[in-house]
């Protein structure tokens, strides 16, 4: 009797997806000790380099179902992967639509102008829902304030915004599986 020569695929269980590849890399680059461990404190900023938007409060869910409770205070990739996964392959935590910041801007701008004012657009961003923090405004400002009327012409930011998805972007690839 002749061995095969073909090569006989894992179970399903051990096949990486290009998603999980993704959160992979993502995670990876904050594992400094190639311990496949980061620290709980970067969990928000991973998830954010993926593309997801998650609240502060969705963050805390999430170190609920992830955080190590033998090393608090840490992270493991084998928790981790399979929780981002789940949430990214439900679609939650995606950007918002153009259409729903334009209703969001709309209903700050009271008068209907088609534009709000720094100041105006500063004291809601971090007096209202969950405040930004004055890096977040500045970094915000600095794109969205229209040098020549100091105004912020939200239409225009908002296009400025919208990042195109592409083929490889992280729901693109959850569509995939």
């Amino acid at each position: 009797m002749t061995k095969s020569v073909f090569f006989t695929f894992p179970p399903r269980k051990y096949i990486i997806s290009d998603l999980e590849k993704r959160i992979i890399e993502a995670f990876e680059v904050f594992d400094h000790s190639g311990s496949k461990t980061v620290d709980v404190r970067e969990v928000g900023t991973i998830i954010r380099s993926l593309g997801c938007c998650p609240s502060e409060a969705e963050i805390q869910e999430i170190l609920v179902a992830v955080e190590d409770q033998e090393t608090s205070g840490s992270v493991q990739l084998d928790r981790f992967l399979p929780v981002v996964s789940q949430i990214i392959q439900e679609n939650r935590l995606q950007p918002a639509s153009p259409e729903k910041l334009l209703k969001a801007f709309l209903t700050l701008d009271h008068e209907k102008k088609g534009y709000l004012t720094k100041e105006f657009l500063s004291k809601a961003v971090v007096e209202d829902g969950e405040p930004f923090t004055q890096e977040e405004v500045d970094e915000m400002m600095a794109i969205a304030i229209d040098a020549e009327t100091g105004h912020i012409p939200y239409e225009y930011y908002i296009n400025q915004l919208m990042v195109r998805p592409t083929d490889d972007d992280i729901y693109a690839l959850a569509a995939k599986l």
